[in-house]
């Protein structure tokens, strides 16, 4: 054997012994810890920290899967085998989706009323720092003009629900039980209508939208008090004038965030449970939990709550008795969010812009496209997961490749099916460009009457574009609207050019994961 065939050998035999060694480490690094998957609030996020905390300690590590209310409860009923426990903002949408019976040892771990959050400078103005302030007074700012606001989607997230369901009984003069035939009542559509025509963005989450009020420039948002805590603490270390919290007299709900244990016949994962309950039940952890803006006394009431977290000067009292409303009746519930989808809430304009191009007939794109829109523009399918629309909801839809192909419009249902069809019945071919559609649909949008609709792009696309960012920039900037321009991606999509687009436009981006109807869901409670 000559001197390089030896060389060779030896470090082939290197190699092996190397790549031996590097495994046998990592077999004998010890395995991951079994998981207890939690279904849960996104607002349960500022607890992860304290969790990881008591965890670290323990033999088991905790999975959150954040979704919407909405979406909790509807999984709540046909997936609950895929959790061992849910934790939501409210006990109600537990009691809803439990339709199997399987959740048990429901305790509330903390509350926050979802209240109002108002620039100070605009609620002085309004007359309302310091005094009781009712719904009808915040309607009336709103029909006056002198007062917008950001809101969660009722439909898809327990804030948006919880203080929409507050306005109802506001406006129906708080009867001891609100009732179907309450909501039938044509003044009711009125007062609702004209309250609601103050939303100036919407979103499917809570979290989301106290992230978009910290980058953009609005003047109220309804949200929870530990959320609008969260805000005044990042708006004053940026320098920013501070949110005033406004708790209606009339109107006001509180979420009671219920831990409950999924019965999936796992006793292993019980024993998990109770453990982490009880450890955020304690003296020491509902301390914790206080300093975090979450309030853990009975009535809301907290003795000796920090000032620094529960600041008065933003409106906070913890000595005033919480009065909540009393949620309705399931039935009754639904009916009310059928409502709000279908008559009361501010309509939508909302142009979707949908890539056609070549690439999306052989990955699925054009299938799940044509699905997707399917769910939206029939009214029955769009009915049972609450994306159904108002006689007044305008949805256009401009097809592209590499050019714009067309441009479609339908005002209301009943012009849904005759869209539908020509989406169905076009097919992919060509390049991409996602920047000429995503323009034109700024500018169309521009024209549009932001006081009588919730206005957004929807940008659906499989490939990294051609064109410039700089033109869409360019475009955003000289018009001078806030247009969020939303995006779905599947395929091969460049996430890279569309973080661009949502970042400029204070919207987001939406990875489909092979699941393009839930992403679809998804953008549709933000508009």
């Amino acid at each position: 054997m000559c001197k390089n065939q030896r060389f060779v050998l030896l470090s082939l035999m290197l190699i092996i012994v190397t790549s031996l060694v590097v495994t046998g480490c990592q077999a004998l690094q010890s395995p991951s810890k079994p998981k207890l998957r939690i279904l849960s609030s996104s607002e349960n996020k500022a607890l992860i920290p304290l969790i990881n905390k008591f965890t670290d300690t323990q033999g088991f590590d905790v999975e959150f899967v954040f979704k919407g209310s909405v979406d909790s409860m509807s999984e709540l009923s046909s997936h609950y085998s895929e959790y061992d426990a849910v934790w939501l903002a409210n006990s109600q949408w537990i009691s809803m989706g439990d339709t199997n019976k399987r959740v048990k040892d429901q305790k509330s771990v903390m509350t926050s009323p979802v209240v109002w959050g108002i620039r100070k400078s605009v609620a002085e103005k309004l007359g309302f720092v310091s005094h009781d302030v009712t719904v009808q007074q915040l309607a009336e700012a709103v029909q006056q003009k002198k007062l917008q606001f950001a809101m969660t989607s009722a439909s898809q997230s327990n804030s948006g629900a919880s203080a929409y369901i507050g306005f109802l009984y506001a406006m129906l003069d708080n009867p001891s039980t609100l009732t179907i035939q309450d909501l039938q009542k044509p003044e009711l559509a009125v007062k609702m209508k004209s309250l609601l025509s103050g939303v100036n963005r919407s979103s499917g989450s809570s979290e989301w939208l106290k992230d978009l009020f910290l980058k953009a420039d609005f003047d109220a948002m309804v949200n929870y008090e530990a959320v609008l805590i969260e805000t005044n603490k990042s708006l004053i270390a940026a320098n920013k004038e501070p949110l005033y919290l406004i708790y209606p007299t009339n109107g006001l709900t509180v979420a009671d965030y219920s831990l409950g244990y999924i019965n999936n016949g796992k006793a292993e994962t019980e024993e998990w449970f109770k453990s982490l309950q009880g450890y955020l039940l304690s003296a020491g952890t509902q301390k914790e939990i206080l300093s975090l803006g979450r309030r853990t006394g009975f009535g809301g009431i907290v003795a000796g709550a920090n000032k620094a977290v529960f600041n008065p000067d933003w409106g906070i009292d913890m000595s005033k008795t919480l009065s909540p409303i009393p949620f309705p009746e399931p039935e009754v519930i639904r009916e009310a969010l059928n409502r709000y989808q279908t008559l009361f809430k501010k309509p939508s304009y909302t142009v979707f812009c949908i890539d056609y191009s070549g690439s999306m007939s052989t990955n699925g794109g054009e299938r799940g496209v044509k699905e997707a829109m399917g769910l939206l523009l029939n009214q029955e399918k769009a009915k049972q997961v609450l994306l159904q629309s108002s006689a007044e909801d305008t949805i256009i839809v401009m097809p592209f490749n590499s050019d714009i192909i067309d441009k479609w419009s339908a005002v209301g249902p009943g012009q849904f099916p005759a869209l539908l069809d020509k989406i169905q019945k076009l097919g992919a071919s060509g390049g991409t460009n996602i920047y000429d559609p995503s323009i034109a649909a700024l500018n169309l949008i521009s024209k549009v009457d932001t006081d009588k609709y919730v206005v957004s792009v929807v940008l659906m696309t499989d490939g990294m574009s051609s064109g410039r960012i700089n033109d869409f920039q360019q475009a955003y900037t000289t018009l001078g609207k806030d247009i969020p321009v939303f995006s779905i991606t599947f395929g091969d999509a460049d996430e890279k050019q569309l973080r661009a687009i949502s970042n400029l436009t204070h919207a987001d981006v939406f990875p489909s994961g092979g699941d393009l109807t839930g992403a679809f869901k998804k953008v549709r409670g933000y508009n």
